[in-house]
């Protein structure tokens, strides 16, 4: 069972991210007032401005943040302090280019971008400690700081490692994990392809090879030390703020981003957790929304889905309030009135009582002079400050239900051995990214609100069990463990869903040489016979079930029946298996399991979603179209559904029963026509 957050905000609020040293100082009262005025009283400031406070190696100066945090103080506005580690000074890179991160050939990243460093660097793990120290001892009892952002964005822009400090750590990472070569060369099968290790010495990182194809499991292996190392930086870094923090102050970092583990990094070092929300990105100009079948903008929910799972009530560090771009890469054009709101909103909605707008104001120099702030470089009152007023007096009209839960119907399982191996193995990955986007997909359009679930080391049936329906896709790694917590699970009454490809592989990523669904082949009694991927010369294949055609994705395992209380439900319509075993349901205790030969589409799994129940468990209450998601969070016995439009054009709500519109307190019944964008929060009698 995972503990508890450690930090809630109390209500809900507004922020924005500010950077004094961008500015002349005769900006920053007039800056702070404004924000003021229009409902902005946290400022999140420091993370990229490590020469502010160490100008010289071992020089030490702390005038500039202080000259900045007494207008803080003197203007009533809470400020969270950032670590600067996300961007090493150049006096420190030159004379110390063993911190720089490399490519996979060994190639240095050199001074210029950010986050440029390695994490394994003792040099730059000594440097880091001493100007977090020097930070939080100075400014950790400032009235005015009420948070401290570790770093930023972890792992973003590069989540892979090459230095020689990551081949050190990596061989001690193995030595503490394998213990013996022989163990080592076990679990890597290194026969294969004669890549037999007689010496520690003699394993590296991932380096280049022909088609850069690298041992799979030496693969899994590193990501997984990838994350570690990742979470020790962070645990380094936690571990010194707690030293001189007030008490009530928190400690976050902003993410989310590859090859971390961000669940244990939550845990083991953190108070809160904080995500840079930008749904802008799916109308970049490289991108087709127009064509798309991916929800464009709407698809965030997914992603906050993620974060909520990380941290049931979080923040959000950096929500898109301009076109965001650098002069680099990532053109994209203006978000149109009413989207700040509505994607303020869907952060809202999904979990964050903590939204912080990037940034207050446009930069007029560097690489992100294209990353729109509230502001624009004129500095003049615009729209985007004007709509930052009204999700103001939309929050402070909400501001009650802060803290609420957020009340999903069923659950997608997901662990970090089926990411990770997902990302390397690509038959895995083309399975892993289908379902899951088509499994959010069906949610989404049939408004039946979804939670993802981590099989963490320490998950147990009783978190499940607050899901009457589990999906786990194509979890082809299994473990002994896993395999427990889902059958006490099934056995409680749960429903468990499975497709294929489950049970392939062990926790090295080896494939097992035991029938299909492996570990779980006791629990679904089923056997997998035969198994191919839908090729491009094959028609599509469906499955009949209950009376139609029910679509079974781009990959069929064939099952067989392998015990007594296996009932075949479907059977395959077509290709050479056509009458062969599609899904099986398997009665286990008070509850069941579906074994699903395919992969999951939006039409198969609103099919699974009414036969075990869950679909759409507010149409009693709302009829809402497509164009629109609904969400509901609870609180104290009061429940407060949330409509928002992701469409241009106006959609109509038609209200089954009499609800508050809680921003203007009326009693609303019947139909509602919501503009375009438009977003409205009722609370339910």
């Amino acid at each position: 069972m995972r503990k508890t957050q450690n930090f809630n905000w109390p209500a809900l609020s507004l922020g924005t991210c500010y950077y004094p040293e961008h500015w002349d100082k005769k900006l920053w009262r007039e800056d702070l007032r404004r924000m003021k005025e229009n409902g902005i009283f946290t400022v999140r400031i420091a993370e990229f401005a490590w020469n502010k406070l160490e100008p010289r190696e071992g020089e030490y100066t702390f005038d500039f943040f202080d000259s900045f945090l007494d207008v803080a103080e003197e203007e009533g506005m809470k400020v969270i302090f950032g670590t600067p580690t996300a961007t090493p000074p150049v006096w420190l890179t030159e004379k110390y280019p063993e911190v720089l991160n490399c490519r996979l050939d060994g190639t240095p990243f050199r001074h210029g971008m950010r986050r440029h460093y390695n994490y394994n660097s003792p040099v730059y793990r000594k440097f880091c400690s001493i100007i977090v120290e020097k930070a939080v001892q100075h400014y950790g009892q400032r009235p005015c700081i009420v948070g401290w952002q570790i770093d930023n964005e972890i792992n973003c822009e590069v989540d892979v490692f090459y230095s020689e400090s990551d081949t050190a750590a990596f061989r001690e990472f193995l030595k503490e994990k394998y213990q013996t070569l022989d163990a080592l060369n076990e679990a890597w099968g290194t026969v294969f392809w004669n890549q037999t290790y007689t010496k520690w010495e003699e394993i590296y990182v991932p380096r280049p090879t022909v088609h850069d194809s690298t041992n799979p499991h030496q693969v899994l292996d590193y990501t997984r030390f990838v994350s570690a190392s990742a979470i020790q930086f962070c645990k380094i870094q936690s571990d010194i703020i707690r030293k001189y923090k007030k008490p009530q102050d928190f400690i976050t970092t902003n993410g989310m981003f590859g090859n971390l583990d961000n669940h244990r990094m939550m845990d083991e070092c953190l108070d809160v957790y904080t995500y840079d929300s930008y749904p802008n990105f799916a109308y970049c100009l490289c991108e087709d929304p127009i064509h798309s079948d991916d929800l464009n903008d709407r698809k965030w929910s997914r992603n906050l889905t993620e974060v909520r799972s990380i941290c049931p009530h979080f923040g959000i560090m950096e929500q898109q309030s301009g076109a965001n771009g650098w002069n680099t890469r990532m053109e994209a054009p203006a978000p149109k009135p009413g989207q700040m709101m509505l994607w303020a909103m869907q952060s809202i909605a999904h979990g964050a009582d903590y939204v912080s707008f990037f940034r207050w104001r446009t930069a007029v120099m560097g690489t992100e002079i294209y990353w729109h702030g509230i502001l624009d470089y004129d500095n003049r009152d615009n729209r985007k400050l004007s709509e930052v007023y009204r999700i103001w007096k939309r929050t402070e009209a909400i501001s009650e239900m802060a803290g609420a839960d957020y009340q999903a119907a069923f659950g997608l399982v997901r662990d970090y051995d089926n990411i990770w191996d997902s990302q390397l193995d690509v038959w895995h990955m083309r399975l892993a990214k289908k379902s899951e986007k088509e499994i959010f997909t069906a949610a989404q359009l049939n408004h039946t609100p979804m939670d993802m679930v981590y099989l963490l080391e320490d998950t147990d049936a009783e978190e499940l069990l607050k899901y009457p329906v589990l999906f786990y896709p194509h979890p082809l790694i299994l473990t002994e463990k896993r395999a427990e917590v889902l059958r006490t699970y099934v056995e409680a009454g749960g429903c468990l869903i499975l497709g294929c490809r489950t049970g392939q592989k062990d926790e090295t990523g080896k494939c097992v040489m035991q029938p299909m669904p492996g570990l779980l082949s006791s629990l679904t009694q089923t056997d997998v016979k035969e198994y191919t991927f839908v090729g491009p010369a094959d028609e599509a294949v469906s499955m009949e079930w209950e009376g139609r055609q029910v679509e079974t994705g781009l990959f069929n395992d064939i099952l067989a029946a392998a015990g007594p209380d296996a009932d075949i439900l479907a059977k395959y319509s077509s290709n050479y298996y056509e009458g062969r075993p599609a899904l099986a349901e398997t009665l286990c205790g008070k509850g069941k399991v579906l074994h699903f030969g395919g992969t999951f589409t939006r039409d198969n799994v609103k099919a699974f979603l009414a036969y075990t129940g869950v679909l759409q468990p507010y149409q009693d209450l709302a009829e809402v179209s497509e164009a629109c998601e609904i969400a509901m969070r609870v609180k104290d016995g009061k429940r407060y559904l949330f409509i928002l439009n992701y469409d241009k054009e106006p959609q109509k709500v038609v209200l089954k029963e009499a609800v508050m519109d809680m921003d203007t307190k009326d009693e609303v019944q019947g139909s509602v026509l919501l503009k375009g964008y438009e977003t409205k929060v009722y609370r339910i009698f």
